[in-house]
């Protein structure tokens, strides 16, 4: 035990009219939604890297945060697992999620990465055995250390890629080793910053190339995990090729993967590419892409990604909505891609800035539930397209189309789209 989280005792569910801080008032995780479990709907996750690992800078500060595990050993790797084990039994989450960075010293080399690396996921896996927090995913950063400042899997030096896909070999092994659901990649800086020395078409295929090498890598080893991509628009990059769900669609397409690949989608990442959470999930959902999600927000005046907790019940309900309509989650999750404010120095915040997080997401997902079983909605989205019911036009085409519309006089008059009735049937649930 370590003496970081001293004196915290494992935060419970007392119902909306505590007023304990340290108490859930909506997520009561024994709660029976739509026949599930909350907690089996929700498999709520904790972050590492944002947790752990981040020390409070932003684009214009550095290091806020002093914690008694920064530094580059395994003895302070594996007490930063101490307290993160601890964090994660005093929320009693189900999950959590690393980069192999947040979990490892940085070493000289590959060589010395992999055995940090293997070190501390032994560490770990003995860790796990005491917890009921289990492994929703984990992944590789390709993206921090100054040899990926052109990209890793689309990098013009084909050491760094063979460095990257080198690295990603040992991120699956060890996520298959603690018994991960998902493995995810993230391509921080899969994109180009001038087109003057870019070579697009090339840059993609060997982006398709290391992903279908991870594909085919997963299988052979027995990883019966899902493999996802997260989409992720400019910033750092000028572009980036995993844009959004659409750009990742195509992406998948091209190379054959559509049936091997799911998405993790982020909310931070949605705003940033111009869309909505819930157009990002409507829009896997529909393809059956989607896989799981990170749940933050943005602050939206500002122009980046700043990896706020969630605590706007009515987008989160919006977001759940639309993941409880593509059959909820299977091997995904809710994963907490949100950090704490520079200014945020305590433990104590650490925790509360998940505890809240988690009560806007059960009462988000409840709202969702409600509106789902109602029915109104959808009764209203099949109502407008009714007409189709029965109709042969788009197994027709244009010139027996024409016919018709001459032979029976058709002038169809503009019909209303409702959109401030069902505005004011989703508040009703909220």
């Amino acid at each position: 035990m370590t003496d970081f989280f001293k004196g915290m005792s494992p935060v419970k569910y007392e119902g909306p009219e505590s007023e304990n801080d340290y108490a859930f008032r909506h997520y009561n995780p024994d709660e029976i939604v739509m026949g599930k479990r909350l907690e089996d709907h929700l498999r709520f996750s904790v972050a590492y890297w944002h947790s752990f690992a981040w020390q409070g800078g932003d684009p214009f500060g550095g290091q806020t945060f002093e914690r008694p595990w920064f530094g580059d050993s395994l003895d302070l790797a594996k007490m930063k697992a101490d307290v993160a084990f601890e964090m994660f039994d005093i929320l009693d989450v189900p999950f959590f999620c690393f980069h192999d960075a947040d979990i490892r010293p940085e070493g000289k080399d590959f060589r010395e990465n992999t055995d940090n690396l293997k070190a501390v996921v032994d560490y770990i896996e003995g860790k796990m055995e005491g917890s009921k927090a289990k492994l929703l995913w984990g992944t590789a950063n390709l993206f921090t250390h100054r040899r990926y400042m052109s990209g890793a899997a689309t990098n013009p030096d084909p050491e760094v890629f063979a460095f990257a896909a080198a690295t990603v070999k040992t991120c699956i092994d060890a996520t298959k080793q603690l018994n991960g659901q998902n493995y995810v990649l993230w391509g921080g800086r899969e994109g180009y910053e001038t087109l003057l020395n870019t070579d697009l078409k090339k840059e993609r295929q060997q982006a398709g190339r290391f992903l279908t090498m991870v594909v085919d890598y997963a299988k052979k080893i027995g990883f019966d995990g899902t493999i996802l991509i997260e989409p992720k628009p400019q910033e750092p990059s000028k572009h980036q090729y995993d844009y959004d769900v659409a750009t990742v669609y195509g992406f998948l397409k091209e190379f054959g993967l559509e049936n091997d690949v799911k998405l993790n989608l982020e909310q931070g990442h949605a705003i940033l590419a111009g869309h909505s959470f819930e157009h990002e999930l409507a829009l896997a959902g529909s393809m059956g892409l989607l896989g799981s999600i990170d749940m933050n927000r943005n602050d939206y005046q500002s122009g980046w990604d700043t990896d706020q907790f969630p605590n706007n019940v009515p987008e989160v309900a919006l977001a759940y909505y639309e993941v409880l309509k593509a059959g909820g989650f299977s091997t995904g999750g809710t994963n907490f891609d949100a950090k704490l404010r520079r200014q945020s120095l305590d433990p104590e915040d650490l925790i509360l800035g998940h505890v809240g997080a988690m009560d806007v997401c059960a009462a988000g997902l409840k709202a969702a539930a409600r509106m789902l079983e109602d029915g109104k909605l959808e009764a209203a989205r099949d109502a407008r397209y009714a007409g189709w019911e029965g109709s042969d036009l788009l197994s027709s085409d244009l010139g027996a189309i024409a016919d018709r519309v001459l032979a029976e006089g058709i002038n169809p008059a503009p019909r209303s789209g409702r959109q401030e009735r069902l505005e004011n049937l989703v508040n009703r649930y909220l």
